[in-house]
């Protein structure tokens, strides 16, 4: 079944994002400065790695089972951020990665969902 515009939207949003996932272990946080830890980071990048790979997929073969792949990889990707809040971090941070959760939670309710086909009515 094709994907219709809503899904191609959520799909390269997710893309974007697994695209900044990818590049986040290059820009580690400095010493004595707050951000995630060096191990979130890698884990952000080969979830980053899997949400573009997925996406590719998706968009060349049209399989729903690679979208749900690439959406899972974007909600850990967001559970592993939640911890800024409840951590003493600056509000800069906070609002950054709460910006970053809404378009993840939007992008993934894009990519997942369903196209409406027209149903033939039976009499």
């Amino acid at each position: 079944m094709p994907f219709t515009k809503l899904n191609k939207a959520g799909m390269i949003i997710a893309l974007v994002l697994g695209v900044l996932d990818l590049i986040a272990p290059f820009t580690p946080t400095p010493d004595g400065e707050d951000g995630p830890p060096y191990a979130i980071l890698v884990i952000d990048a080969v979830l980053g790695l899997i949400t573009v790979i997925a996406v590719v997929i998706a968009w060349r073969t049209a399989r729903r089972g690679a979208v749900r792949i690439a959406a899972g990889a974007r909600i850990i990707s967001a559970v592993t951020a939640l911890p800024a809040f409840f951590v003493d971090v600056p509000a800069a941070l906070q609002a950054a990665v709460g910006f970053f959760v809404v378009i993840t939670i939007a992008c993934v309710a894009m990519m997942l969902a369903p196209s409406r086909r027209p149903v033939p009515v039976s009499d």
